[in-house]
């Protein structure tokens, strides 16, 4: 059996927040043990990219939810 097929598929949202909600954001993911990772892709424009495995996409998505007007965050189409 090939490892491969045991790997974990990792999804990604891009988003932008102000600069200066960026740390306290950051903060609050990490305090999520293992949900994501967050990555900051273009910091000019301050976004930022959220790494996370697919079976954690709901969590991720509530998370960003809840988040979403205190951090004004603005979802971003995928560069990849």
């Amino acid at each position: 059996m090939s490892e491969s097929n045991h790997a974990p598929r990792l999804k990604t949202i891009r988003f932008a927040i102000e600069p200066a909600k960026i740390a306290l954001f950051k903060a609050i993911v990490e305090s999520y043990d293992n949900l994501a990772t967050l990555r900051t892709e273009d910091p000019k424009q301050h976004h930022l990219k959220l790494y996370f495995s697919a079976d954690m996409e709901a969590e991720v998505r509530a998370l960003l939810d809840s988040l979403r007007a205190r951090f004004s965050i603005r979802e971003l189409p995928d560069g990849d």
